[in-house]
């Protein structure tokens, strides 16, 4: 097996962190994004800390600082990756964060911010990296993708919304890319979140009276919302089930790979 070059996003998250690992440990060179992303509130995607050193030392896995949230970094970052690599053989884009609350709750600020996070962070990186790859003919896109099963669940809607959202681009790709040879993939997660325990935090409405309407109309639901998101945040097992979902993608051969691949829950 040739080893690949591979950028995953979202490194420092407890997804994109085990995929970068299991990428590495098959014989993969890992570039690990990780870093700020100024764009959400102060927000990082991932949930991990910012910077180099959130990301394991280990063989094959090199650290990479890049703002998804902000163009020139994430050009800065891939010029970087292809300077010392001379290519990018593989994008893993990963899950962003998790809105919870009242939609009526959040700004339209807020609401560009979170379809930034989970499809405008996915366009900075493949317009960066697409113009490379199309000119080899040879590339892969891989998403990684939460659970969109929360769209019955209250509150949780702008969350089901934005996966959706990532999902349908993705499939787009998947369509437009194919006569340049460039492969598209996606990985769905049977989590709803990317991070777990006390990594995990939910992203809040910034209009509080209006989310206290609710609470007042409906005492108790964010308990119980918070409890779904819980049950159903990532563990460790789910993060390995994941990685090796995309090391097998990045490890089969040219066009021999499903579009969609569910990870499922044991």
């Amino acid at each position: 097996m040739m080893s690949k070059i591979v950028l995953v996003t979202g490194a420092s998250s407890v997804l994109g962190g085990a995929t970068a690992e299991a990428l590495a440990d098959a014989g993969h060179l890992v570039y690990a994004g990780v870093g700020y992303a100024g764009g959400y509130s102060g927000v990082r995607y991932g949930g991990g800390s910012a910077g180099p050193g959130s990301v394991p030392s280990r063989a094959g896995l090199r650290p990479v600082t890049v703002d998804v949230a902000d163009q020139r970094s994430v050009a800065t970052a891939v010029a970087g990756v292809l300077s010392e690599a001379g290519r990018i053989d593989v994008v893993v884009h990963t899950a962003g964060p998790v809105p919870r609350g009242p939609v009526e709750s959040f700004t339209p600020y807020q609401l560009a911010q979170i379809y930034d996070a989970h499809v405008l962070s996915t366009q900075r990186v493949n317009r960066a990296v697409l113009p490379r790859m199309r000119e080899r003919r040879d590339g892969l896109l891989v998403w990684i993708l939460a659970s969109g099963d929360a769209g019955d669940t209250p509150y949780l809607a702008l969350h089901s919304e934005a996966v959706g959202a990532a999902d349908h681009l993705a499939e787009s790709y998947a369509r437009e890319l194919a006569g340049f040879g460039v492969e598209t993939a996606i990985v769905v997660s049977g989590s709803l979140a990317p991070d777990t325990g006390e990594r995990f935090r939910p992203l809040g409405p910034d209009d509080l009276e209006t989310a206290g309407a609710y609470e007042a109309r409906y005492p108790g639901l964010v308990d119980r919302v918070d409890g779904r998101l819980a049950e159903h945040a990532v563990t460790g097992a789910e993060a390995e089930r994941v990685a090796r979902a995309v090391v097998a993608v990045v490890d089969g051969p040219r066009g021999g790979s499903p579009l969609r691949v569910a990870t499922g829950t044991p």
